[in-house]
C-alpha cells in the first residue's frame, strides 16, 4: 500500500525540542493542522521508523517520514463558491482571487478551493492537461495572495497559454507592501530560486538546486517604515516575489515565512497582490490584458500610517 503514497523525509536541524505535530505543521506547509494530525493517530507518521504521537518532542537528526495518501483517492467536487469574475468568453475565464483561497486541492484541502469553485461554474469545461487534481489551472498564485489568475476552458488554450508562460511573455504585474525604505527608485534583482535546503516550507535564493529568477521592481511610495512597491516578473517561481524581496532585506509586510517580526496591523499573510495579467488570446491571438482592483484591506492600509 505504501509504494502508492507521498512519502516525505525530514530530518530535525536546530528544532530539537518541538512537538511532532508542530514540527510537521511547519514542514509541511501545504497540509491542514487536522490533517496533519489525523496522519499522527494514522500511524502514518514515522520517527525513525517508529510512530509517535502529537506531544512527541523531536531530537536533532530525528528522521521523520510521513506517509500521504494518494490524493487520485480523494473526489474533487464542485462547490457553489462565488467567483469574482474578471473577464470570460468560450476559451477561459480571468477570475480575481482572494485572500485564504488555495488554487487546487492538495492534501487537506479538497474542499474550498478555486477549483472546487470553478468547476461548478464551467461544468465540463475545464482543460484536463493538470488532471483531475487542477483542472483549468494553468498557473497559480499563493494561497494569501490576492489577484488575476487565467483559467483555461480546454486543452488548446491551456496549451497555447502554458507556451507563453514557459517563455516569459505573459504581463504578469504585482503590487506589494514592503518593510523598510526602498532608496532605489527602480532596480532588478536576479538570482535563482529552489527548494530550501533544510525547511520544505520555504524557497531560498542562490540554492545549488534552482533555477534562474528574475524581478523587476518599482517604488511607488515610502511612507515612514514601510514601502508600496510594483513588481514585474520575467519568470515565476514559487514565493518569487517574497524570496527576491527578503534577500534584500525588504520582505513583504505581513509575511510569516519570510519575514521578521510582528506586525502592528492583524493581517492574514503576505501584502501582495496580483494585479494585471497580459497574453495573447489563444484564439484571436490578439494581447488582452485584465487588471484586478487593490483589495479593501490593502487599500485601507495605504491610509494609515506605515
Amino acid at each position: 500500500m505504501r509504494e502508492q503514497e507521498d512519502v516525505r523525509e525530514f530530518q530535525v536541524v536546530g528544532q530539537a525540542g518541538e512537538r511532532l505535530d508542530k514540527f510537521l505543521s511547519e514542514a509541511c506547509a501545504d497540509c491542514s493542522r487536522s490533517f496533519l494530525q489525523k496522519l499522527v493517530k494514522e500511524g502514518r507518521v514515522l520517527v525513525n521508523q517508529q510512530a509517535q504521537k502529537a506531544n512527541y518532542k523531536v531530537n536533532e537528526k530525528d528522521l521523520i517520514q510521513v506517509y500521504i495518501p494518494p490524493a487520485q483517492e480523494i473526489e474533487i467536487l464542485p462547490e457553489n463558491i462565488p467567483l469574482d469574475i474578471l473577464y470570460e468568453d468560450s476559451e477561459l475565464l480571468i477570475v480575481n482571487k482572494p485572500k485564504g483561497m488555495v488554487v487546487h486541492p492538495s492534501a487537506g484541502h479538497y474542499s474550498g478551493t478555486l477549483v472546487n469553485a470553478v468547476m461548478y461554474h464551467c461544468k465540463d469545461s475545464l482543460s484536463g492537461i493538470n488532471g483531475i487534481i487542477r483542472p483549468g489551472i494553468v498557473h497559480r498564485i499563493d494561497m494569501d495572495t490576492t489577484g488575476t489568475l487565467i483559467v483555461c476552458k480546454n486543452d488548446n488554450a491551456h496549451i497555447k497559454i502554458a507556451q507563453q508562460i514557459k517563455v516569459h511573455s505573459v504581463t504578469r504585474r504585482y503590487l506589494g507592501i514592503v518593510k523598510g525604505i526602498v532608496q532605489q527608485d527602480n532596480g532588478t534583482i536576479e538570482g535563482t530560486i529552489g527548494r530550501h535546503p533544510t525547511d520544505r516550507k520555504k524557497m531560498a535564493i542562490n540554492v545549488p538546486n534552482g533555477k534562474p529568477a528574475v524581478t523587476h521592481y518599482k517604488t511607488l511610495q515610502r511612507f515612514s517604515k514601510h514601502s508600496y512597491m510594483e513588481f514585474e516578473l520575467e519568470t515565476g517561481r514559487t514565493h518569487q516575489i517574497r524570496v527576491h524581496m527578503a534577500s534584500i532585506r525588504h520582505p513583504l509586510l505581513g509575511d510569516e515565512v519570510y519575514g521578521t517580526g510582528k506586525s502592528p496591523w492583524k493581517l492574514q499573510g503576505q501584502t501582495l497582490h496580483a494585479a494585471t495579467i497580459g497574453f495573447l488570446h489563444p484564439v484571436t491571438e490578439e494581447y488582452l490584458e485584465v487588471t484586478a482592483p487593490l483589495p479593501e484591506y490593502f487599500e485601507e492600509l495605504l491610509k494609515k500610517n506605515l
